[in-house]
């Protein structure tokens, strides 16, 4: 048998030391911006009673799917507080909306640019596949050494896991708009950002929005793996349980992430749909305006 081996991890050992060494300033202001922006996030879940964010889940579950979704999350919401794990499950929830927000101001601008750009979609679209295909533990051994232990480097490797859905449903959905719209938009002499604002996401919207969608459960996918670099919250919760084997804890653990799914798996599928009770309401406002406008022209 042949001694030649590539000696690729080392390779990659010396480049991660070198940025470790060079960068070390950027990685550790961008440590304390994503850190604070956790924080912040946390405290304005966790601080208030629980059942004052349950009547704010619950009006935003009525205007978005009506009073069933909203029934069914005070009760998901309620076990929760049953179980003892709110606070676990809002330190979670913090985690996944500040990760889920930073992977969706990074992959909607990388979807346009895919849309727009046949070189860049030819250029993102294997960084993508290789984001999806790599395992999602090994990244957290580079962001270890790069932001160390803590939440920091569980929100990292959440947005490099969870991104890539954004990116391509973004890229899909506006290349999916049709071309002739588009082409009316320049006849009337329309600038491209407004052909880009006005025409190709409002009309690519629903798309964009399961993308959104993607990015948030791949984001509390990746809860208990960040629980393992000291993330806290529910991951934290069932990897203790793996380590004791409690049944019990793990069942309750996992419960709540499930609650914490479905509730918002729920929530923005309907935003992408659109035709929530909101939605109609104002829409009907508006056309009774219309409908009133000729009358007072009348009078």
């Amino acid at each position: 048998m042949s001694d030649f081996r590539i000696p690729l991890g080392k390779w990659v050992d010396v480049f991660v030391d070198w940025v470790t060494d060079t960068l070390g300033f950027l990685f550790d202001f961008i440590r304390v911006i994503f850190d604070g922006a956790y924080e912040g996030v946390d405290y304005m879940l966790a601080s208030p009673p629980f059942w004052v964010i349950i009547a704010i889940a619950a009006v935003l579950a009525f205007l978005t799917r009506g009073w069933k979704f909203a029934v069914g999350a005070v009760i998901g919401l309620i076990i929760i507080v049953g179980v003892d794990q709110w606070g676990n499950a809002m330190d979670t929830l913090a985690l996944v909306l500040v990760a889920s927000a930073l992977a969706i101001l990074i992959s909607v601008p990388l979807g346009i640019l895919a849309a727009k750009s046949p070189v860049a979609s030819s250029i993102i679209r294997p960084v993508l596949d290789f984001m999806q295909t790599m395992p999602a533990f090994v990244y957290l051994i580079p962001a270890l050494i790069l932001f160390r232990v803590g939440v920091v480097p569980g929100i990292v490797a959440t947005i490099i896991f969870a991104m890539a859905p954004g990116v391509r449903l973004t890229e899909l959905g506006i290349r999916g708009v049709d071309r002739e719209v588009v082409e009316a938009g320049q006849a009337f002499g329309a600038s491209p950002w407004r052909i880009l604002r006005q025409i190709q996401l409002p009309l690519a919207l629903p798309t964009i929005m399961a993308g959104i969608n993607q990015v948030i459960m791949l984001s509390l996918s990746m809860v208990v793996i960040s629980g393992m670099v000291g993330a806290g919250g529910l991951g934290s919760q069932v990897v203790m349980a793996l380590n004791r084997i409690d049944v019990a804890l793990g069942f309750e653990a996992g419960l709540a992430v499930v609650i914490l799914a479905i509730y918002l798996d729920r929530l923005t599928a309907a935003l992408g749909r659109g035709g929530t009770p909101l939605g109609r309401f104002v829409a009907s406002r508006k056309q009774q305006k219309v409908e009133a406008q000729p009358q007072a022209l009348r009078v």
